[in-house]
């Protein structure tokens, strides 16, 4: 794979949203946090990624309570890393430092990573600044620059985000919350006719999720599915999990995609 162009920072997706800015690097993060490092493999690409060891041990109860916050940022997921080897591979549509592009609760990012490889101007999002941190210090520490971020809470999008041309999310429809703000925000985010990538290993509300954005007239163009490996040392046999891609194009006209911003 040849080694990407990067883009220029006037076309940066960053330039209209708030970045988050003097985030812990890897170092501060190893002092914080107990940590692990996971691979990630595909062809010619071996990513070293550093996660907290155990996601579990992050849970915060005062946190929960106010918001049922939960640290799903934590973990890599199947999900991700089956979006991130269809972003390393798949036929972008256009140029990919000329389509602006966002990933939706990113965590630690793996399909933001890939994005970045190939040149993409994307901008990676999470609710939790400490998912944030660990996406940028994965990106330096496999030597794929630096990462645009930003904190984005789905129910309040920053109107300067404006709108992209991609955008992805993996393995965010565990929750039915999650799956409504993710119809209405997508319909706030995504360029008419643009692109919606969203990987799924089959979750609870999938289907309502596919309901309501078929009912906002966007179409379903492309599914099929990927066997990941459930990373779960020490833990019985290997276990696999299957991830569906689904490809959404939002409509051309205003039903939904154009709804603006309150």
């Amino acid at each position: 794979m040849a080694e990407p162009t990067r883009p220029s920072n006037s076309s940066s997706p960053a330039a209209r949203a708030q970045l988050v800015e003097d985030l812990p690097g890897e170092s501060q993060l190893r002092n914080r946090f107990d940590v692990a490092e996971s691979t990630f493999e595909h062809g010619s690409i071996r990513w070293r990624v550093v996660h907290p060891a155990c996601a579990d041990a992050l849970i915060d109860e005062a946190a929960f309570d106010r918001d049922e916050r939960l640290p799903y940022w934590a973990d890599l997921w199947p999900s991700a890393r089956a979006l991130a080897r269809r972003m390393l591979d798949a036929d972008l549509e256009v140029n990919p430092a000329a389509a602006r592009a966002i990933e939706l609760g990113c965590g630690l990012a793996l399909p933001s990573l890939a994005l970045l490889r190939r040149g993409a101007n994307v901008l990676a999002t999470d609710y939790e600044p400490d998912g944030l941190a660990f996406a940028q210090a994965n990106a330096a520490r496999n030597g794929l620059g630096a990462l645009p971020v930003a904190l984005l809470d789905w129910r309040k999008p920053d109107p300067a985000l404006g709108r992209f041309d991609l955008v992805l999310a993996a393995d965010v429809l565990y929750e039915l919350r999650h799956a409504e703000a993710l119809v209405d925000l997508l319909g706030r985010i995504t360029r008419p006719g643009g692109r919606a990538i969203i990987a799924d290993p089959r979750r609870r509300y999938a289907g309502q999720f596919t309901a309501a954005l078929t009912d906002r007239g966007w179409r379903l163009t492309g599914r099929d599915a990927i066997e990941e490996p459930v990373d779960t040392p020490n833990v019985g046999p290997p276990r696999t999990a299957r991830v569906e891609l689904m490809t959404w194009r939002a409509p051309t006209g205003n039903n939904g995609a154009d709804a603006p911003i309150d």
